[in-house]
Order: C-alpha cells, then sequence, then structure tokens
C-alpha cells in the first residue's frame, strides 16, 4: 500500500514539472512560430482589379455578371484562375510584421507594383509590392501602413503577361450551347449544316445523317466546352477580308460568330466579339468542326 502511495505521488510531480515547464517556457519559442493574416477579407466583396506598374500601362479587370474580364489594356474575357490567384493575396499569411516609416528600406518608396482591389470606384484596398529579401527569397508589402514578407509567388500572379491571363477556351463558362450552324463551312456548305438540341436531343438538318447521342454529347464537351487553345492573340477583325466562317447557337438565343482564319498546321479560329484569335492543334481543330454524324460512305 505504502509503495502504491509512493507511485502515485512520484506521477504527480512529474505531471506537475510538465505543466510547470509548458507555463514558464521562454515565450520566444512560441512567437517564432507566429503567423500574420494581411486580411480578413471576403472574395465577395471585390468587383474590380487595378495593377499598375512603373514602366508599363496599368492592367485592369471588372467583374461582370460573376466572371472576371479584361477592362484593360484590352477588352476580353480573363482566366478565371488567373484572376483567383491575383486575389488570393487577401488570404496570404507572413512570419513577419513590421511597422515601419522607413520605407525605402524595403523598397516601398518606389513600389514595384501597386495592387488595389476594388469594392467601387471610390472604395478600394491597396498592396504594395516591395523589394525582395535574399535572405528568406520572399518579397515586401505593405498593406496600410503594415510591411509583411510574403513568398514570391503572389508577384508572379499579379505580373502575369497579359496574354497568360487571357480564357484560352472558346465558349465562356455560362455560354451553353443549342446548336451549331455550319452551313458556311466549306465541307458543309452543300449540305447547309445546321446541328441543334431540340428537347434535349441532337437534330440534325442533312437528312441522310444518323447522329449518336452520346457521340455527340461527347464530342460538344470534349470539343468545345473543355476544350483549351494552346495559345491566343489578339484579333482585329479587316473590313475588306473574310473567312469561311459558322455560328455557335446559344440557350439564350443569341449567336456567337467564329471565324476561320487557317486550318494548318493548326486551326485558327477568330472571335470577333471578344477580340480574339484561338490556335488549336490540327487534329483537335479538325474535330471541333466536323461533328460525328455517321454519314454514309
Amino acid at each position: 500500500m505504502k509503495k502504491r502511495w509512493l507511485l502515485n505521488l512520484v506521477l504527480l510531480c512529474v505531471v506537475a514539472s510538465l505543466v510547470a515547464f509548458l507555463y514558464l517556457r521562454p515565450k520566444h519559442a512560441v512567437e517564432q512560430d507566429a503567423v500574420y493574416e494581411l486580411s480578413n477579407y471576403k472574395l465577395s466583396e471585390f468587383n474590380g482589379i487595378s495593377i499598375e506598374f512603373p514602366t508599363k500601362a496599368p492592367v485592369t479587370f471588372e467583374k461582370v455578371d460573376g466572371l472576371w474580364r479584361y477592362t484593360a489594356p484590352y477588352k476580353t474575357r480573363a482566366d478565371q484562375a488567373s484572376v483567383q490567384r491575383i486575389m488570393s493575396i487577401i488570404a496570404a499569411k507572413s512570419k513577419e510584421k513590421i511597422v515601419s516609416t522607413d520605407l525605402e528600406k524595403f523598397g516601398l518608396n518606389h513600389p514595384l507594383i501597386k495592387l488595389k482591389l476594388l469594392r467601387d470606384k471610390e472604395n478600394a484596398e491597396e498592396f504594395l509590392f516591395g523589394t525582395h529579401n535574399p535572405v528568406t527569397d520572399e518579397q515586401y508589402i505593405s498593406h496600410h501602413g503594415t510591411i509583411f514578407l510574403i513568398p514570391n509567388i503572389y508577384a508572379e500572379a499579379v505580373s502575369t503577361q497579359t496574354m497568360e491571363m487571357v480564357d484560352k477556351s472558346p465558349l465562356a463558362s455560362l455560354e451553353k450551347v443549342a446548336g451549331f450552324d455550319f452551313s458556311h463551312l466549306e465541307q458543309w456548305e452543300s449540305d447547309r449544316l445546321q446541328l441543334d438540341i431540340v428537347d434535349g436531343k441532337w437534330k440534325a438538318s442533312i437528312a441522310k445523317a444518323k447522329p449518336q447521342q452520346d457521340e455527340l454529347n461527347e464530342w460538344l464537351d470534349f470539343s468545345w466546352v473543355h476544350n483549351l487553345a494552346k495559345s491566343v492573340e489578339f484579333y482585329v477583325p479587316e473590313r475588306k477580308t473574310s473567312y469561311p466562317s459558322f455560328e455557335v447557337k446559344l440557350t439564350n438565343g443569341k449567336k456567337i460568330h467564329f471565324d476561320k482564319i487557317q486550318e494548318s498546321p493548326d486551326l485558327i479560329l477568330a472571335r470577333p466579339d471578344e477580340g480574339i484569335m484561338y490556335s488549336f492543334p490540327a487534329d483537335a481543330g479538325f474535330t471541333m468542326l466536323n461533328p460525328p454524324l455517321n454519314l454514309p460512305n
């Protein structure tokens, strides 16, 4: 009985010692692991973005119908993932939080980048990007007068080349396909091909065609809904030049016009309303313009 009492006393001393150690241990060990959030904003708060550089034109975006669009230096649809990477600055975290008026020390007197997230024209949150810290390979950034040290990925996202932030999908995510008018393409001109989705089923205007629903659904999904161009360029239509063309019909009654600029070695399609040319590999391009209709030989 006495031995058990002594054992319990020893265990009690061990527990007390552990509690005392945790309570009295040096505070700097905890402070070294401190993480500071740059902000507690929400993505839904912002409807515009402005990015300013010292030596080149600013880049701006605006959210329209829930999707981000370029407003400068061009007006076109933006790659949504690229814009989300820019917006991720609001969730950035830092192990360093510095309050200093010596902006020159951190390269913030003449910032490399000024990023503004806009709620409206008169209400914006500004993030200033300064110099890199060669020791940590991170970058100084200022927000509301406080300086943080964050990974370089945030500056890289903001500095991405303009063309790389253009949406490479020929159709926007909100544009739902109801059919195609291929009647002005060479291979379909004699048949005046119209392809439509009626009551959920595909209908082809060519009487001898035997379209299979699963095949056409797969064709639409693979060739149009999830098919990204390998590259894009800005496009300004030439009034004196005409190209073979076709139209994509949407469920809202609108039609999207495409010019076929080139068929090989790559298929190049131009969308005048977006001012963009999309380049696709020849095999993928051929499939885009030749739906599986199961025509007899």
